[in-house]
């Protein structure tokens, strides 16, 4: 980054001076506030910012709206002006907006997927049978053994406790990447002390050796069980690594089924065991090609550019 506001943080003190949010963003053609001015989580920064750039281009991309988080439902709709553009990550989102009398378009996220038969497509990161082997032993994953992947932090609407059921309905490890955040510590302590399968938390070794890459090559089986997500990497992610997913109930996943992906309800542990002893892989196949249709970085720019004419 070329300069820092102290003040934008979640976790400032104090918002920012008038003064120094103006300066940052003075020589800009156009500001793209990420997510900012959608949840409140540093109000005084959210305000602040809406004034400097009151009647100047500017794209508000949101991820989440207060109304979708419980502990944020009384708090009023994200600020508008006629020169800005908002944007959205999913069709819900868009409507909820276009319900409080803001238009939006949505642009959802998208992904480099790699040599799916789109011209310009790279070709994917070759899978690594020995790394693969590194981390599986590195984790205690013996041959023939399964392992499920939650490739999440733990909070509380990341379903934990979904994922790990998914692993024992499997017969198989449970391996959460990410970290407890927001107090959930004890209930991840709790969760992990009744679990019946074997649970692995985090990287092994620490954060130093083992990418992201490297986890979705690991694992057998993808597990995002969540009940809340504005959008949810890992649905496509997983589709790109060419691992089955196992799907939570959050509403957003519905709608991102519905471009005709082919993945696992949480209810459906049964189907989803019968595909791993006998793997199809004209599913993951599938899977691929609707990603490459509808999510492929190849087509964001002409997306942003339908957003950007008339400002």
């Amino acid at each position: 980054m070329d300069r820092t506001v102290p003040g934008l943080s979640i976790g400032a003190a104090e918002p920012p001076a008038r003064s120094e949010v103006a300066s940052a963003l003075d020589v800009a053609d156009l500001v793209i506030v990420e997510n900012l001015c959608s949840l409140p989580l540093n109000p005084g920064a959210s305000q602040m910012v809406a004034q400097v750039l009151a009647g100047r281009p500017a794209v508000l991309h949101h991820h989440d709206l207060p109304w979708q988080r419980p502990q944020f439902a009384g708090y009023p709709a994200p600020p508008d002006d006629p020169r800005w553009r908002h944007v959205t990550i999913n069709e819900m989102s868009r409507r909820e907006l276009e319900e409080r009398g803001i238009a939006a378009t949505t642009i959802y996220n998208t992904f480099d997927v790699g040599d799916a038969g789109r011209p310009g497509d790279r070709a994917p990161v070759a899978a690594r049978p020995d790394r693969i082997e590194q981390v599986r032993h590195a984790l205690g994953i013996g041959d023939g053994e399964r392992l499920v992947l939650q490739p999440t932090r733990a909070i509380a609407r990341k379903n934990v406790g979904g994922g790990i059921a998914v692993a024992t309905a499997l017969g198989a490890t449970y391996w959460l990447l990410g970290p407890a955040e927001d107090g959930y510590g004890p209930e991840l302590d709790a969760l992990v002390g009744a679990a019946t399968c074997p649970v692995v938390l985090g990287p092994p070794g620490g954060r130093g050796g083992v990418d992201i890459h490297d986890a979705y090559q690991a694992c057998d089986v993808v597990a995002l069980p969540s009940t809340w997500e504005g959008f949810g990497n890992p649905t496509i992610e997983s589709v790109i690594q060419r691992r089955p997913l196992a799907i939570g109930p959050y509403p957003v996943a519905r709608e991102l089924e519905a471009f005709g992906f082919r993945w696992f309800h949480l209810s459906e542990m049964d189907r989803m065991r019968a595909w791993l002893d006998a793997p199809d892989t004209d599913l993951l196949e599938h899977n691929l090609a609707v990603a490459s249709s509808h999510f492929s970085l190849a087509d964001l720019p002409g997306r942003i550019a339908a957003v950007l004419p008339d400002l």
